[in-house]
């Protein structure tokens, strides 16, 4: 038989029919454009489908009905439009801060975790506050308050002794009503 190879001679290796067509191909420009707009179009496509799903231009006015369209938020709004700060205050004035790159930064940073305790369902429920937005609640306080509060306040020399205005008012925003 002519195709055995003699003794000491190398075997052939046997090429099947995937080997054979794909062998020395390389993408070319086209499929990498192609491949790469394939890729581009279905993250955006994904990403609009998202946010107009979860009503993603509503985060951007300072409505409060907006905090609400997480079914995590319905008691929190609910006390809040029954709370003694609905005709002062909404949402972004406590939970915001109120220069422009601060509300911007903590809007994208809540806005990244809400997005992704939700589509993970890794939150933690009741809601807790995380300490870098309790610090912005805090400023929010004192920035009405701060006058009545001063002596309270001033006494403070350490964040570690801090008095945190939700320690003795946890409900004054929002909380549980009667």
């Amino acid at each position: 038989m002519p195709d055995e190879p003699q003794r000491g001679e190398p075997q052939k290796v046997r090429e099947g029919w995937w080997r054979g067509r794909w062998t020395g191909w390389a993408p070319g420009p086209r499929s990498v454009l192609f491949a790469l707009a394939l890729t581009l179009g279905a993250a955006l496509g994904l990403g609009a489908f998202t946010f107009t799903y979860a009503e993603g231009m509503s985060y951007f006015s300072t409505d409060p009905r907006a905090c609400a369209n997480c079914h995590i938020m319905n008691d929190q709004y609910a006390s809040w439009s029954k709370g003694p700060h609905h005709a002062a205050a909404g949402c972004v004035d406590c939970h915001l801060p109120h220069d422009l790159v601060g509300k911007y930064r903590a809007k994208a940073s809540n806005g990244y975790h809400h997005s992704k305790g939700f589509t993970l369902q890794d939150f933690h429920e009741p809601i807790q506050i995380k300490p870098n937005n309790a610090a912005i609640l805090q400023a929010a306080c004192l920035r009405c308050h701060g006058d009545f509060v001063h002596d309270i306040v001033a006494r403070n020399k350490t964040v570690e002794d801090a008095v945190l205005c939700v320690h003795c008012h946890r409900g004054a925003g929002h909380g549980a009503r009667p």
